[in-house]
């Protein structure tokens, strides 16, 4: 009964938090705060799933793996260990939730919702597909470009503790911890209403992580596969973002709708044959063809852009402190605490500092990644 009455007050909260905001639908907050609610329900321990012998070998190896990887960013990443994926949530769907993207016909501007605690974001959640989906169809009605895309991981930037989900271990074992690593960055720094500064310093946590991580296990190939990924990642982000200033170029022009129409056709198909140009030179995956599929647009370009652009900004910053991840941290803090000019000055100076990149690993060209990259989420 207790745990009853907690749950009910957790829901009550979670919902009360629209009324902070105008113009909020009830209906969307009510449908978030059940679904997150549901999930917490569905949570095991996972020493408990471990131990089950109903559970099967690939399940077991993956969980074990991903507490090793927890208790490395807990110990050595001096990440938050606030009980967050400690425990597991085997759910009945291939994503956790699905996000909305939408986005004019003729703008990458992506359209924003604000929310409590995450500020204003470029996408709405939703526990159930079908729900997205309905949403989604009303904003294509009135000739909005949309994207709806299943996400594997799912934060509450440790307000509870968030549980490692079935969708995640679907993922290569290299690309999990990096989820992990990145996750809990969000909960050591996270700076409301600004994507960019918390996409950037999470992914440069997770690069540097990752690099500790995979050097102290000594595992070389997993090592190969995580800098392909990088690699050929940032070659498809150069693509992409040589399309979008086309495009933007495309939109500022006064052309009729109709001739913009065409011309945008053409400009994502230029970008599909760009693409599988760049793929034909790689002999096997790690691929990214689920961004380039018939549902290329101006809300799916939204998705995939590069939120990295302060990445560089936070090595130089993190070889100011020597590596030292607690220092490294505090600074990001001050950062994230400074007024909005201050702090872009102070990353576009950091981004000015010479940074050298790792050094490509022996034999890395004969070794070959085993997954194929999935839209974003």
């Amino acid at each position: 009964m207790a745990g009853m009455r907690r749950r009910l007050w957790q829901l009550a909260l979670l919902v009360l938090g629209c009324w902070t905001l105008s113009g909020c639908g009830l209906g969307y907050y009510w449908q978030a705060a059940r679904g997150h609610l549901e999930l917490m329900d569905q949570r095991e321990p996972v020493a408990q799933v471990v131990a089950d012998p109903a559970t099967p070998a690939s399940t077991r190896d993956q969980l074990e793996y991903a507490q090793a990887a927890l208790a490395f960013a807990h110990s050595e990443l001096g990440l938050p260990d606030n009980g967050s994926y400690q425990q597991y949530a085997a759910i009945d769907r291939d994503a956790v939730v699905w996000n909305v993207v939408a986005a004019p016909a003729f703008s990458l501007e992506p359209r924003v919702w604000c929310f409590p605690v995450a500020g204003c974001v470029s996408y709405r959640g939703y526990f159930k597909q079908a729900a997205a989906e309905d949403f989604a169809r009303g904003l294509r009605e009135r000739g909005d470009d949309i994207y709806v895309g299943g996400v594997r991981a799912y934060s509450t930037l440790g307000r509870f503790a968030d549980p490692l989900t079935s969708p995640m271990l679907t993922l290569a074992d290299y690309r999990l911890a990096g989820l992990l690593f990145h996750e809990l960055a969000h909960q050591q720094v996270y700076l409301p209403g600004d994507t960019v500064f918390n996409e950037s310093f999470a992914s440069a946590v997770e690069q540097a992580g990752m690099r500790r991580w995979l050097t102290a296990r000594e595992e070389t190939a997993a090592r190969c596969d995580y800098e392909r990924w990088l690699s050929r990642r940032d070659k498809v982000r150069q693509i992409l973002a040589r399309s979008r200033a086309r495009l933007s170029a495309l939109y500022l022009d006064s052309a009729e709708p109709a001739v913009t129409r065409q011309a945008k056709a053409a400009a994502l198909q230029s970008l599909r044959d760009d693409y599988q140009a760049l793929r034909d030179q790689w002999p096997g995956p790690p691929y990214f063809d689920g961004w380039f599929g018939a549902g290329l647009n101006n809300a799916s370009l939204a998705a995939l852009a590069a939120y990295d652009q302060w990445v560089p900004s936070f090595f130089a910053l993190l070889k100011r402190h020597d590596g030292e991840l607690p220092a490294f941290y505090a600074a990001v803090q001050v950062l994230a605490d400074a007024d909005a000019q201050v702090r872009e000055a102070e990353l576009a100076a950091l981004a000015r500092d010479q940074i050298s990149q790792p050094a490509p690993l022996d034999n890395c060209a004969t070794k070959q990644a085993a997954s194929q990259d999935k839209p974003p989420g």
